[in-house]
């Protein structure tokens, strides 16, 4: 692998380990607890941190609530919202603000209580009025899922993809899940009936959600959080952990336009961004982290990062190829059990970086054999509507 890109790594990271905190904890406490964890991690301190990136899941004023809370006085505050890609967009813009020395040590929490708050994520109303165009789609009652929905039927009518075919992912992220104990302790605690490996046929025959989408296709609604560390070259080599370098990273964003394909993302545009930079192909990637809201997200997802043609994706995907034990049929899939069987608060971006850290020092519970190259691909807003996207490839020394 050629030494490009060299800029920025991460350091240190932390996965906050409950699903369900049963209100005893508020957003702002899980990412205090998983930011201390994280410092630790990397063998810095508190004092070491100068820059702060946030969503806003803690509470209003972002940047300053945090940077109090924290009791720091960060030179860098970004509070970019894409939902679930932001976590991307910051790891991007920390590797751009430490590579223009405007930082040194940067760092990223995630907390949410969605779970604990009863929040209707899929099935709920669509924001309330907060989209300026949703006067051309909520009189008709559309939801989130149904959104999706429409995509999955959509791909499914315009390149004979089948329910089968999209289940293979529900069964492989499953797999995986199985195998990492703090995903089954969230199975249990979120109530999750008949927890075992599954089928193709358990996810068909699950019952429909938003038609052709069953059931298993739709991702858990959890709490949780978890934090990052990226810090410049300098600091990189003396942390306690190597570091896992960020080579590549894009962004894009996309909306519905007349002419346009619901079949086609962000990604198309993100991806070949970051392969380009990181100077890696999409056949060279041991672990793709793909933001699974649903099933048909990580398929669209799969195609339009260039990891199989547009289209093809429903057949690319059969036969238990996206497993972590395949790996000479290409990149293993959400590792860690993924948005619909580990967990997802609500914005699941931070964990695909997490999860793809991991893999590169070796940590994972279903490790993908001498891995070195992985890709964390994070989808913000609606599928088949507006949203963005943003793609970080990683890579190990």
């Amino acid at each position: 692998m050629a030494a490009q890109g060299r800029d920025a790594a991460i350091v240190g990271i932390h996965e906050y380990p409950s699903r369900d905190v049963e209100g005893e904890f508020s957003p702002l406490q899980i990412k205090a607890e998983s930011a201390a964890r994280a410092l630790e991690d990397a063998g810095l301190n508190w004092s070491d941190v100068d820059a702060i990136y946030d969503a806003g899941d803690g509470g209003g004023m972002a940047g300053l609530t945090i940077s109090e809370y924290f009791g720091l006085h960060p030179r860098i505050i970004d509070t970019t919202n894409v939902g679930g890609s932001s976590y991307e967009y910051h790891a991007a813009h920390a590797r751009r603000d430490i590579a223009a020395g405007k930082a040194r040590v940067a760092l990223l929490t995630y907390g949410s209580t969605a779970h604990s708050n009863a929040m209707a994520i899929g099935v709920g109303g669509r924001g309330g009025g907060v989209h300026p165009v949703d006067n051309m789609e909520s009189f008709a009652g559309m939801t989130l899922v149904s959104n999706y929905a429409m995509a999955a039927r959509r791909h499914m009518h315009q390149y004979g993809t089948t329910s089968e075919q999209l289940a293979e992912i529900s069964t492989a992220t499953r797999y995986h899940a199985m195998r990492n104990p703090q995903a089954v302790q969230a199975m249990q605690d979120l109530e999750f009936l008949d927890i075992r490996e599954t089928t193709v046929e358990d996810v068909v025959n699950s019952r429909m959600i938003a038609d052709p989408l069953h059931l298993l296709e739709c991702c858990m609604i959890s709490d949780g959080g978890g934090a990052v560390v990226i810090a410049a070259p300098d600091v990189a080599r003396d942390c306690a952990k190597n570091p896992v370098w960020i080579l590549g990273t894009g962004e894009a964003t996309k909306y519905p336009e007349i002419g346009g394909d619901i079949t086609i993302s962000a990604a198309a545009a993100s991806g070949p961004s970051a392969f380009a930079e990181a100077g890696v192909a999409p056949d060279e990637i041991d672990v793709a982290m793909i933001y699974d809201s649903f099933s048909i997200t990580v398929l669209t997802l799969l195609e339009d990062l260039g990891f199989c043609a547009k289209g093809e994706g429903g057949a690319w995907v059969e036969g238990g190829r996206l497993r972590f034990d395949r790996p000479e049929d290409g990149p293993a899939l959400n590792t860690d059990g993924g948005g619909l069987s580990s967990n997802h608060p609500g914005m699941r971006g931070i964990f695909l970086l997490l999860e793809a850290t991991r893999q590169l020092r070796g940590e994972s519970t279903s490790q993908v054999s001498d891995a070195r190259l992985a890709v964390a691909h994070g989808n913000g807003g609606m599928l088949g509507s507006r949203h963005c996207a943003g793609t970080v490839i990683l890579g190990r020394d």
